[in-house]
């Protein structure tokens, strides 16, 4: 998927601060500026995420030791499931040994878990939780609802954790979800995920109140599931070569797929959590894996294409004729058996329809049936799978794309171009869910900070997810009716290990939590932060490596480095994306603390200086590490890559991608790029005295699928004749439309993932300009990137002209 940007979020307000817990008596901080609670307002918030229907406070407390008994009834199995899995939570944190009880009446100071018809909570997934001095007690009408109240009572006793014992505040809550639709996507088939950090992804839905994983498990780069009657498709289609492969711990052969018991152990691991696996097998396009395993059966050209190594949208399609109609039902007929999701989805998108228009036997097929342009054809293709799958009982679902070649009567629509899917299809009496990429992709990036790993360069603040209302205000009530819910994506393009899924899904799955669970009513930006440092607290408990970058201390120049370049003092500002918390700093080098001083406003420092800030709750919470930057000349003088912009409008480059797109690690080096332009603006370099410039540089896979798009990729023009340099230059500019300051060659060679450094002498300059800096290289080559440029100045030893 391509994504849109996302927009900056609207900052909360402290005036509209969370009206439903403010009438059920909890207390949110009363100073003007935004704070976390201090440990005195903490104790009266009630650290839930997502945030209930309703809950008031009571009088007490109920203390839950070693020998708490967690009760069940005799025969009450949705009850017992719970109590089981309340008891591994509780280990887990705050380390409490329960034990489980079936006794015909709760006994004294117990958790008692009940299946009740008379439950006060009649809606689906509901529960009540009743808590006082006496013990506690969750009560639901189906099973979901004791889990979800299980969760609630979990996340109630794990307020602190660690202490082997927790205190639950008095407290009558009502709750149930505002959507029966509460997912997460998963892509499987871009990079490879075990079966253990699948179920680590389920864990922490579970832990969510999310009840719907989206495994997308079919792509060009890969086919994930095992289809027995098809078996190349993953003894072929399951693996690639990686560019750079065997180099910087890119594996030869990179690949995997999950076993049809591994699906079975899967789909059964989630319900009992009450999580239904959505599986999603792409067609007709994203295809190029089957296509690669099967190309007489299902590819329109009958050529065989490797497995695509090329992120972005790739030409290969499903054939249409009955042959290819057969092989996908046969692989559905197997994919029904293992998942007993009423949905399946069938992707969809960015299906580029090329080869179909170009096939012969495709246009003669659709002059038979009537068709009148490739769009339409893929409507009668998903006409044909959504026969199928009513047949089988079963419901189809695709990405918004379904609908510009007609709907079947019987699809719903998930909306990922914004809304305008989900209220086009709404408005037509279809089914939708909203996972619009403004809002829900989780693959792009939590911040602007140089510490950010590979992701996409639209900025998806935590601010941003929390503020989306599934229902979009274009709908009538009617019409609104037809939503079905939201979910978070997290495409695996940039996503290759766990680590890497910790960062870009945590904290932001709380807040797809709270916007698919709780009304807008209890839903406000002050009390989820409120709540969210104990959330934090549990992630650390659990394991979980979530980022801190919306709390994370930004450490920068007041003014800017050009303040002090041209003799003016030098000051550091301190700040963070979402304003809350105490930031603690120090500029002697060592770690800050809670004793540390406290940043209030910008403050004097003499150069050289190493500032160090971290970030802490009023009552001495970490919200995030400590995070640290050395300041001296040469620093001032440097921009690293991810404060380098384009070059038209002098915004953010398009992505932020690994020395190799295969590389394991979280902390390999990174290089923000822009695919059409290869062209980098080092903004308002102040020129005066200097005399270079120094560039680390590197050589990295330009495997990137643009289909249409790929006339849009611009060559700059080579001043060295190719049959003298065919590798093209680096050009410096004053300006992307001025003098042309220097030209260095680029180092002979085609080994992806080299990194090297390009040093020019520049002549000189007075003012602050704008430098441009772009790559002559040819576009059919490797795309060259830009990890920082220092400017060098006359007093130092100046660079050779060229190198």
């Amino acid at each position: 998927m391509i994504t849109t940007p996302a927009r900056s979020a609207r900052a909360g307000t402290r005036a509209r601060a969370f009206a439903l817990l403010l009438a059920a008596g909890m207390v949110l901080p009363g100073c003007a500026e935004r704070t976390t609670p201090s440990a005195a307002e903490r104790v009266d918030v009630l650290p839930l995420i997502p945030a209930p229907v309703q809950a008031e406070r009571g009088d007490g407390r109920f203390r839950i030791t070693a020998e708490t008994v967690v009760s069940v009834a005799q025969n009450d199995a949705p009850a017992r499931d719970a109590a089981d899995h309340l008891v591994r939570l509780l280990r887990d944190t705050p380390g409490l040994s329960l034990a489980v009880r079936e006794e015909s009446a709760p006994s004294p100071g117990s958790i008692r878990l009940q299946l009740d018809p008379q439950s006060p909570v009649a809606q689906a997934e509901g529960y009540a939780l009743d808590a006082d001095a006496q013990g506690l007690r969750i009560r639901a009408r189906d099973a979901a609802g004791l889990f979800y109240g299980a969760i609630s009572a979990w996340q109630l006793a794990s307020a602190d954790t660690g202490r082997g014992a927790a205190e639950i505040p008095a407290v009558t809550i009502r709750d149930w979800p505002r959507f029966g639709w509460r997912g997460q996507l998963l892509d499987v088939a871009r990079h490879f995920h075990d079966v253990d950090t699948v179920k680590h992804v389920i864990d922490a839905m579970a832990r969510h109140k999310l009840n719907v994983l989206h495994l997308h498990l079919t792509d060009d780069q890969g086919w994930r599931i095992e289809i027995k009657r098809y078996p190349k498709l993953t003894e072929i289609g399951a693996w690639r070569t990686p560019p750079g492969a065997g180099r910087h711990g890119t594996p030869q052969r990179y690949g995997g797929y999950y076993t049809q018991e591994q699906i079975r152990e899967l789909v059964a691991y989630a319900a009992a959590r009450h999580i239904t696996i959505l599986p999603e097998i792409d067609m007709p396009g994203h295809a190029q894996a089957a296509v690669a395993a099967y190309p007489e059966e299902v590819g329109v050209t009958g050529e065989r294409p490797p497995v695509a190594v090329d992120w972005g949208v790739n030409p290969y399609l499903f054939d249409t004729d009955e042959r290819s109609l057969a092989f996908i039902r046969g692989v559905l007929d197997e994919v029904l058996e293992l998942f007993p999701s009423p949905f399946i989805h069938i992707g969809g998108d960015e299906a580029v329809k090329d080869q179909w228009e170009a096939s012969p036997a495709v246009r003669a097929q659709m002059r038979r049936l009537g068709v009148k342009d490739a769009h339409a054809m893929q409507g009668w293709f998903n006409e044909q799978l959504a026969k199928y799958l009513t047949g089988e009982g079963r419901r189809l679902i695709g990405w918004d794309e379904i609908l510009e070649g007609g709907l079947p009567d019987s699809a719903s629509v998930m909306s990922w171009r914004g809304v305008d899917g989900a209220v086009a299809a709404a408005r037509l009496g279809h089914d939708v869910v909203l996972a619009p990429a403004g809002w829900m992709y989780l693959d792009n990036l939590q911040t602007e900070r140089s510490d950010e790993p590979n992701g996409r360069l639209a900025v998806l603040p935590l601010s941003r997810v929390y503020e989306l209302d599934p229902v979009p205000a274009e709908l009538t009530a009617d019409q609104a009716r037809h939503v079905l819910g939201a979910q978070g994506a997290l495409w695996s393009e940039y996503i290759p290990s766990r680590r890497h899924i910790d960062h870009a899904m945590f904290p932001r799955l709380a807040a797809v939590a709270e916007v698919a669970w709780s009304p807008m009513a209890a839903r406000d930006w002050d009390g989820f932060l409120a709540r969210l440092p104990v959330q934090l607290q549990r992630y650390r408990a659990l394991g979980i490596g979530y980022s801190d970058g919306a709390f994370a201390a930004d450490i920068a120049i007041d003014g800017g480095p050009n303040t002090v370049l041209s003799g003016g003092p030098a000051r550091i500002a301190l700040g963070n994306q979402t304003g809350v918390g105490q930031i603690r700093y120090t500029i002697d080098g060592s770690e800050p603390t809670l004793e540390s001083s406290r940043y209030g406003a910008p403050f004097a420092v003499t150069l050289p200086v190493t500032v160090k800030a971290a970030v802490f709750t009023e009552d001495g919470l970490p919200l995030a590490a400590a995070r640290s930057r050395h300041f001296d000349r040469e620093a001032l003088l440097t921009v690293e890559t991810q404060g380098l912009r384009n070059c038209h409008d002098g915004g953010p480059l398009g992505l932020r991608v690994p020395l190799l797109p295969d590389m394991p690690g979280i902390d390999t080096p990174v290089y923000n790029v822009d695919l059409f332009y290869a062209c980098w603006t080092y903004p308002q370099a102040r020129l005066d005295g200097i005399a270079g410039i120094r560039i680390d540089a590197a050589r990295l896979a330009r495997n990137y699928g643009l289909a249409h798009d790929q006339s849009k990729v611009h060559q700059y023009p080579s001043s060295t004749p190719r049959g003298e340099r065919a590798h093209g230059e680096l050009e410096v500019l004053r300006g992307c439309e001025g003098e042309l300051l220097a030209k260095v060659a680029l180092p002979d060679g085609t080994n992806l993932g080299e990194q090297f450094t390009l040093e020019a002498s520049l002549p000189p300059q007075e003012g602050v300009h704008d430098l441009c800096l772009r790559f002559t290289a040819p576009i059919e080559g490797p795309l060259y990137a830009i990890g920082k440029v220092r400017l060098i100045e006359a007093t130092a030893q100046s660079p050779p002209a060229r190198r």
